[in-house]
């Protein structure tokens, strides 16, 4: 009997979609690793983690901020800059010339200042505890666990059409008894 088979849509995507994980992860572990660049920016765009709440009430620990290549910085921008190995994610209070000073807005002292060229985008959005999940994924367990889903997505149908074709040659080969038994009688 022919057996008609749906497209496996939501398979595919969520496929997809874990090759969309997996791959930036490689993509962002190359950049750290290969470049000492904590927040690649492809298309002009990146994400970061808010590590603390210095930023309360706007950004809280956990949250995913979407950053944009901006243009010059200004007075007022939240920015991600680069302090070594540590990006910070805070407002500016001040520039001259190429440093600027900033401020988390829940701390009570300023930043020591920093080279402008040291900015590495404007916060242009946020998302609410989503960095609490990035950071999970980014993981070694997370990465594993990713990569074990993928597996068990690719292989789940195979081992599901192994089973029916088991079934399948077990009632061919419990009909061809019936019939010997018949045969017999």
């Amino acid at each position: 009997m022919a057996r008609v088979r749906r497209a496996p849509v939501l398979r595919y995507l969520l496929l997809a979609l874990l090759a969309a994980v997996v791959g930036l992860n490689v993509y962002a572990l190359n950049a750290e690793r290969l470049a000492g660049n904590r927040l690649p920016m492809p298309f002009g765009y990146g994400a970061a983690v808010v590590l603390s709440g210095s930023m309360e009430p706007e950004l809280s620990t956990g949250d995913l901020v979407i950053v944009g290549d901006g243009g010059p910085v200004e007075v007022g921008d939240v920015v991600v800059y680069q302090d070594g190995n540590l990006l910070v994610v805070h407002r500016v209070v001040e520039t001259e010339g190429g440093v600027m000073v900033t401020k988390g807005d829940a701390n009570n002292v300023a930043d020591e200042p920093v080279a402008v060229s040291a900015v590495r985008g404007e916060v242009l959005a946020s998302i609410p505890f989503l960095g609490t999940v990035v950071s999970w994924l980014k993981s070694p367990v997370g990465t594993v666990l990713v990569l074990a889903a993928a597996v068990m997505l690719l292989e789940a149908p195979r081992w599901a059409e192994r089973r029916r074709e088991e079934e399948e040659r077990r009632a061919v080969l419990a009909e061809i008894e019936r019939l010997k038994r018949e045969l017999r009688r």
